[in-house]
Order: structure tokens, then C-alpha cells, then sequence
């Protein structure tokens, strides 16, 4: 099967790379090119070099995100024989690192030719209307359109008379064509995440529908024709604006689960209530309707909303509703704050430097969250309520939640809590518009408007910490803010080293104008710790004044008229930044003023690797700061070891750095957080830099065990970091942090060690199923194999692997797709060859998977493989000279 995907660099242009390509790459009339970049690149070669082979495919694969896509459209309609075609987007991804769409709109008219097609699949894409080539397709059997900008069915849709398998979730579809009805062996119909308002009385004629999925809709009632599926076994209602649901729904025969969470419920008829597989959480079942004179304003009877770990959106009305995430996000829509019904996505995203800038002294608490639609505003205020890091450590400091405008980060009033019984803290603000949002703990800020009369501003934090504005300061009113930072006497001594120096609270003045004040301003600071104006000797006492990045920092002592009282220092400016008063022998501060206050931004670290006791190629990588290393690793020695802990470095909050693997250990090169063979992070004092992986090693350890180590190097150098801190910084001595031991155990025999007929595999005889039911032989899986291409790791999912599992076998075969996907089926298939239902938990993953093309070929083998038992079972009764009566029931 090596030759089924792998191309190769051999490839070249013209007739020797076409003849190259087509040796590697069709074989059983197959073609996975979705799995390269430049896919669309290899088809047309192939089509010039070898058209008479590439005209005979019947399985096409390719990616939508390709450039190509549009000259290659035009060449598919050549292919008659094609049975499967998949056109799919989301291979390509975007900054947050989300899946892009694909550039497909439309399809050529001639398509529509295809009469072998029974397979196509265009999510992902950017379709606003469905091709009208599709209903021209005559042996269609599976269409899956899903991840697209669908508003409507064409209304002859149910002209596809073939069609068993049709996916549309999340589009915008409003309604249903009528002729929907007319689908007579569709089983499988998703529909979820769309806009349907209601459904037609026709969907009652699908009659072999088996799964029926209108979750995540706007649907107020369901016809009672619903009552008419008689084959109906899961119908999926979650997530509706529904208010009654028909009592007849307990009669369908073979409804194993009807999921009704997240609706607006009040009564539920008993006989659907008393059903052991239906689920009703989220809904307000027993609560009467509010009466007109309640206030509208009032959480009580309000819808309530749910939401599991893979959903990502939700629908608002006018009438409100509370909604709480799985990740313990809470909102409140008041009624009236949506004047139509709105779909909600959200996402949560991790914080990337480059986008989520972070203020000196920042410290962030919580991950990003996005809310869509941008730019929609709300009648009303939505509040918001995000959990978020303990603060435990961040003494005279607030906590607010930040957004994003596009353009530029703002502070949102909040207001915070801890929950009593769970003892976490949550962040409330209200806003009227959705964007992006995180919590973040900054300096407590004081601020005032400052009028033609002037006012006073003094510090929460130390009220020693005055501002006076006199009349006639500014002729138009203007907005003042200050934030203090505290500097203990031990702060100072340990990073000057020098015991006699002092400094008082850091002052930061900043305002909403460009224009110096009309008249100077007084203010007020403390004189340092154990400096009072008795003992107060002014050749040691120096005000800094520092620009608004705290870059650099001028002895601004001769420029101003400082005055003393026993206890402060006031003088008069006419600006704004930053202030600070240092008392010290040294006769130049600027330099020492600098190293401090990149100090006090700066966090003492340590970091661990450790591995899994049970399975030591699983790796933790962690940056912890130094006071919650113990904490730590005593939560993780149960099933970790590793060596002690790095030694302390220190770093910025939102810094990067890196772990790279050497000395024979070595990681998926692939991973979307892997530069140049070494993992990105970023660190963030309040939140879990961590990351566990799996390892591999190219050294044979058969016959030894691998000694290697991780070593950990500083990345990009923060923007706000200063010159000569970042000068300090270059070089590649300079870049690195600390270096840990890891060690790879000698391995152990084991049995599929040895190379074998499969492709390096090896394993017991395989029959999945019974000779009743069907058997899938060993050489009926090596054939599916043979089709899976990029698609294993969602299968794999989907037959109950873990994620681990699924890395873990991506990193052993790593650079042999072949092999990634033969140990992935055939793992599994041992593991579950006893299973009785096992044959059609494989046709589900597939399904799941998006694989309809596979799954017929599976329920197409073990068809075959009943007839072959029925006719056994003839023969049998023939030869024995059974009775008639015998007879007549073997051939049943």
C-alpha cells in the first residue's frame, strides 16, 4: 500500500514525472491528492502524462484550498468512471488556527455527467446555492455539503431519488424544500446548526430515516408527520427555541434517543417524559409563564441553555435566555436585547502574542474568547461572565476584562467574584457588541475628568499619592488616569544589591489628550522608606522622570522645584509618564533605574520534563514559576518521573520560548506548534505552560536505550523590553535557558515486531464479525486501508481511539502514511475482533467520518458474504435430504 499515497521526490515534470506520478500514485484506480499541498499541481500532470489511466479513476480526493482548483474543475468531467469525488476545504488554516474555508462556489454545469457518481462530498467551501450539475447526478447516493453559506435547497432537490446519506450542517438554511419528502431511501439526514424556523409536513415521508439531526436550529414545533418515521432511531432536537413537542413521538418502534436539552420546555407529554432515552436537561420544565406585569427585565423564566464541549454556537430571541458553556463561560441576554433571532458562535483561542498586547505589568488570567457576529449591536447590554486564574499572588492590583475592537484593546467596567462552594473567580462585564474578550490583572487605575476648575486625584492604593489640578489647568474638560506601583525596600536591595537605596511607589500619569496642561500640576509623592525630611539628605534624592515605555529614564531633579514636608515630596510638572523617587549614594541612576524596572517585570522560573511512568515516550514540558514548583510536582509524581527541576531563570510575562529535543530524541516535525524543529510557547505566569507529547527516537533501541535531553532557548524578544535587555539578549549563547535529561528505555519484544506481509505489520488471522452477519477478512481491512489516505486520524477517532493513541502512532510510523494508517486499523481490529457489533461500529466511523464511499464498500462485502452464508445453508439442507419442513427453513 506504500504505493498507494507516497509520490515521492522522484517526481519531474513532463512524461517521466507523469509516468513516476502515476506509478506512485494510481493504484486501484484511487487517487488521495487532498493529502499534498500542491495537489491540484499533481492531478494536472498526471492528466497530461498519463490521461488514459487518470480517465479510469473511480475515487478522486482533493483539497478546495488549492489555487488550482478552478483549472482542475475542468478536467473532472472526463473522468466517467468516477464513483467518489471529494472537493473538500479546511486544510488549510488560519491564524487562530482555525480551518479555512475552500474557494469553491459553484461546479462546472458538465458534472452533471457523471453517471457513476455516488459519492460527493464539497464541505468546507464557500457555496451559497447548491450546483445545480448535483440533481443531475443519477446514481448519487451521498451528498455532503456541510461548512458552507447555503441559505436554500433548490426546490426539485428531491429529485435525487438515490440519495441515502445527506449532511448539511451549519450553513444558514431557512427552510426545507417540500419535495424533501420525496427522498424515499434517505436514512441519514443532518441539518444541524442551520436557521430552519420550520420544518414541512413532508420530512414525515422519509420512512427509511434512521438519524435525523435538526440541533442547533431556530425551530419553534416539529410537525406530528415526524410520528410517521417508523425507522427513526436517533432524532436530535437540542438547542431549538421548541415549546411543545407531539405526545406521538413515544410511538416510533425503534427511537433509541431523542435529545430535547436546551429548549423552552414548560410541560413535556408523560409518555415522552417517562422514556429512559430522552433528555431534557436545559429546559424550564414545571415554570410557569411570567405574567405581563413581572419585570422584563427579570432572569426568572428565561430559556436556559447548556452547551456540551463540541458545540460552537447557540440561538438568541427577543425573548432572552441564560446560556453557560462547558468551559464555564455564562452569559445573559435580557429580553429585548436581540430584536430578531441571531445564531451566537463562539470559540476560545489561545493568547498569541503578536495580536493580544499586554500593557507593562499586565498579567493575563484567562484564554481569548470570540464571539460572532462582529460588529452586531445588541438592544439591550449582554453580560459576560469568565472565569479565570486565581490572582493569588498579585497583591493591590484589579482585575477587568479586556476586548478587542479590531483595531485596539480597551478595559471593560467589571466586576469580580468567588463562588463559594467551587471557590473560583469570575470576571462579570455588559457589553453591546461582540468581539474578542480576556481577563487580565493590571495596575488599579484612578481616574477623574479633569474641568477648567480643577479637581484633585489621589491613589486607592496609597492615598499618599496625590494629584492637584488648579483652575484653569485646560480649557476643555479632559480624562486623567493613574496607576501606582509599590517598591518594598527588600525589592530594591536585592536587585541594586545595595542596602541604602530607597524608592517610593512608582507613579504613572497618563491622559486622554495630546496637549500639555495650561498650568503646571502638583504632585504629591511619598519620600522613600526610612527617609523623612528630618534626616532627608537632598544631595541623595533624585526624581526620575520615564518615558511612556519605560525605556529610558532622565534625572530630572535640577528641572523642578521640589518642596518637603516630614513625609512627601511635591513638585510641579506640566506632562504626564512616569515618576519616581530613589535615594541613593550613587550619583548616575538612569542605568540602575532601568535594570530595576525591567526587574519587576520579570518572573522567576523553572522548568520540568518529565515522563509517564507507565509509558515514558509521553513527555511533560512545563515553565513553572518558583513558587508553585512543589505544588506541582507533588500533583505529578504519582505518574511521572523525571529529573529535578531546571535551574531558576526569569522571564516576561507573554515571552516566547522554546523546547528543542536533541541528542537522539526527536518530535512530529508536522505539529502546528513546531518552528523549525522545536516546540513554541509562551509563557504566561498565571496560566499552565504546558504541553505533553510524544517522543520518538531514529536510534535503533532494540539492543539500548536512548540518553537524550530537551533543551529550552528564549524566543522573540518582547517589543516592550528595554535596549539593553534586549541587547543581552542576542547571540546564541544568549538564547538558552537550561538543558534536561531524557531517557528512552530499551525496548522490549513484542509480537508485529518483525516485518510481515503488511506492509512491516504483523499480525494474528483477522475475521471481524460472523459467518451469519458477514465476515471482513484480514484482506478486506488491507483494502479499506488502502482508501483511508488523510482521513485515519478522524476515523480512528471516531472507532473510539484516544488522541494519545492516535499521536502515538502518528509519531511511530512518522513519514509513512502507510504505515500510520495500517497500525491504526489493525490495532484496533485485534483489540475489538471479538465484538459482535464491531463490522458495524466500523461502518459508523465512516459514516462519522465522512467516508460514505468506504462504508458502502464495507456493508457491500458483508452483503456479499450473507449470500455466500444463505447459500451454504441451502446446499447444506439439500444434501442432508432433510424434511420439507427443514428444508423450507434453511432457505428462509
Amino acid at each position: 500500500m506504500a504505493e498507494l499515497l507516497g509520490l515521492g521526490d522522484e517526481c519531474r515534470e513532463g512524461a517521466s514525472g507523469a509516468s513516476a506520478l502515476a506509478g506512485s500514485c494510481l493504484a486501484d484506480n484511487r487517487l488521495n491528492l487532498d493529502v499534498y499541498p500542491d495537489g491540484c499541481h499533481r492531478f494536472l500532470q498526471l492528466f497530461k502524462g498519463r490521461r488514459g489511466e487518470v480517465v479510469q479513476v473511480e475515487f478522486l480526493r482533493l483539497s478546495s484550498n488549492d489555487h488550482l482548483l478552478g483549472t482542475t474543475l475542468g478536467i473532472l468531467p472526463h473522468l466517467k468512471h468516477l464513483k467518489s469525488l471529494v472537493l473538500k476545504g479546511g486544510h488549510a488554516r488560519d491564524e487562530f488556527g482555525s480551518c479555512q474555508r475552500g474557494s469553491l462556489t459553484n461546479l462546472p454545469t458538465n458534472i452533471g455527467n457523471l453517471r457513476c457518481l455516488t459519492h460527493l462530498d464539497l464541505s468546507f467551501n464557500n457555496l451559497s446555492t447548491l450546483p445545480s450539475c448535483i440533481l443531475h447526478l443519477p446514481s448519487l447516493r451521498a451528498l455532503l455539503v456541510s461548512h458552507n453559506s447555503l441559505v436554500a435547497l433548490p426546490e426539485d432537490f428531491g429529485s435525487l431519488s438515490k440519495l441515502t446519506f445527506f449532511s448539511a450542517m451549519k450553513n444558514q438554511l431557512k427552510d426545507l424544500p417540500q419535495s424533501i419528502g420525496e427522498l424515499a431511501v434517505l436514512q441519514d439526514l443532518y441539518l444541524s446548526e442551520n436557521a430552519l424556523e420550520f420544518l414541512p409536513e413532508e420530512v414525515g415521508n422519509l420512512h427509511n430515516c434512521t438519524e435525523l439531526d435538526l440541533s442547533g436550529n431556530r425551530l419553534l414545533s416539529i410537525p406530528d408527520s415526524l410520528a410517521n418515521l417508523k425507522s427513526l432511531r436517533r432524532l436530535h432536537l437540542h438547542s431549538n427555541l421548541l415549546v411543545t413537542v407531539p405526545a406521538s413521538l413515544a410511538s416510533l418502534p425503534n427511537l433509541s434517543r431523542l435529545d430535547l436539552q436546551n429548549n423552552c420546555l414548560r410541560a413535556v407529554p408523560p409518555e415522552i417524559q417517562t422514556l429512559p432515552f430522552v433528555h431534557l436537561r436545559g429546559n424550564p420544565l414545571g415554570e410557569t409563564e411570567p405574567s405581563p406585569q413581572a419585570d422584563e427585565y427579570s432572569a426568572r423564566g428565561l430559556r436556559r441553555l447548556f452547551l456540551a464541549s463540541g458545540e460552537d454556537s447557540f440561538s438568541v430571541t427577543s425573548e432572552g435566555c441564560k446560556v453557560v458553556l462547558a468551559c464555564g463561560i455564562h452569559f445573559y441576554f435580557p429580553p429585548g436585547a436581540a430584536s430578531d433571532p441571531l445564531r451566537i458562535y463562539f470559540r476560545t483561542l489561545a493568547p498569541d502574542p503578536q495580536w493580544v498586547k499586554l500593557r507593562h505589568h499586565d498579567v493575563l488570567l484567562s484564554g481569548v474568547l470570540e464571539l460572532q457576529p462582529h460588529g452586531v449591536k445588541f438592544q439591550q447590554e449582554v453580560q459576560i461572565r469568565m472565569p479565570y486564574a486565581s490572582p493569588q499572588t498579585l497583591h493591590q492590583r484589579e482585575v477587568v476584562v479586556r476586548t478587542f475592537s479590531g483595531q485596539s484593546w480597551s478595559d471593560l467596567r467589571t466586576r469580580v467574584e468567588q463562588k463559594r462552594k467551587s471557590k473560583k473567580h469570575v470576571a462579570h462585564c455588559s457589553v453591546l457588541h461582540f468581539s474578542w474578550f480576556l481577563v487580565v490583572s493590571r495596575l488599579v487605575q484612578n481616574e477623574c475628568k479633569v474641568p477648567t476648575e480643577g479637581t484633585l486625584l489621589f491613589s486607592s492604593v496609597d492615598p499618599n499619592v496625590k494629584v492637584t489640578f488648579p483652575p484653569g489647568v485646560t480649557e476643555e474638560t479632559r480624562s486623567v488616569k493613574l496607576q501606582v506601583l509599590p517598591v518594598s525596600a527588600e525589592e530594591m536591595e536585592e536587585i541594586t544589591a545595595d542596602a541604602g537605596c530607597r524608592a517610593s511607589p512608582l507613579l504613572c500619569l497618563s491622559q486622554d489628550s495630546l496637549m500639555d496642561f495650561l498650568r503646571p500640576v502638583r504632585i504629591q509623592l511619598p519620600l522613600p522608606p526610612g527617609v523623612t525630611g528630618l534626616n532627608l539628605d537632598r544631595s541623595r534624592l533624585h526624581l526620575l522622570h520615564g518615558d511612556p515605555e519605560g525605556q529610558t529614564w532622565d534625572d530630572i531633579t535640577s528641572q523642578v522645584v521640589l518642596e518637603f514636608t516630614h513625609l512627601y515630596a511635591v513638585f510641579e510638572v506640566t506632562h504626564f509618564s512616569w515618576y519616581w523617587l530613589w535615594y541613593t549614594t550613587k550619583t548616575y541612576i538612569g542605568g540602575i533605574a532601568k535594570k530595576v524596572y525591567e526587574r519587576l517585570r520579570m518572573y522567576q522560573v523553572n522548568f520540568i520534563a518529565l515522563q509517564r511512568k507507565k509509558d515514558p515516550e509521553q513527555v511533560l514540558l512545563q515553565c513553572v514559576p518558583k513558587h508553585k514548583v512543589d505544588p506541582v510536582l507533588k500533583k505529578l509524581q504519582d505518574r511521572y518521573r523525571g529529573p529535578e527541576p531546571s535551574d531558576m531563570v526569569e522571564m516576561f510575562e507573554g515571552e516566547q520560548f522554546f523546547a528543542a529535543f536533541e541528542r537522539g530524541i526527536s518530535i512530529d516535525m508536522d505539529r502546528p506548534d513546531c518552528v523549525d524543529g522545536r516546540l513554541s510557547f509562551i509563557f504566561y505566569s498565571h496560566l499552565k505552560n504546558m504541553k505533553e507529547i510524544y517522543v520518538t527516537s531514529p536510534v535503533d533501541r532494540k539492543g539500548q536505550a536512548v540518553k537524550g535531553q530537551v533543551s529550552f532557548y528564549r524566543g522573540a524578544i518582547p517589543e516592550s523590553i528595554p535596549e539593553d535587555a534586549s541587547r543581552r539578549r542576542k547571540g546564541p549563547d544568549s538564547l538558552w535557558l537550561a538543558t534536561l535529561p531524557i531517557k528512552l528505555p530499551r525496548l522490549k519484544p513484542r509480537w508485529g515486531e518483525n516485518p510481515g506481509p503488511l506492509n512491516g505489520f504483523s499480525f494474528p488471522p483477522l475475521n471481524l464479525g460472523n459467518a451469519e452477519t458477514g465476515y471482513l477478512t484480514q484482506a478486506n481491512l488491507l483494502s479499506i486501508a488502502r482508501r483511508m489516505g488523510a482521513d485515519w486520524q478522524t476515523i480512528g477517532l471516531n472507532l473510539g481511539l484516544t488522541y494519545q493513541q492516535i499521536e502515538r502512532i502518528g509519531y511511530n510510523n512518522r513519514e509513512d502514511l502507510d504505515k500510520q494508517i495500517l497500525d491504526m486499523l489493525f490495532s484496533w481490529a485485534q483489540q475489538n475482533s471479538e465484538d459482535p457489533d464491531c463490522v458495524s461500529k466500523l461502518i459508523t466511523a465512516m459514516k462519522e467520518s465522512g467516508r460514505q464511499d468506504i462504508a458502502d464498500e464495507v456493508e457491500t462485502i458483508i452483503e456479499l458474504g450473507r449470500q455466500k452464508y444463505r447459500e451454504s445453508i441451502r446446499r447444506v439442507g439439500l444434501e442432508q435430504e432433510s424434511s420439507t419442513e427443514d428444508s423450507a427453513i434453511a432457505m428462509v
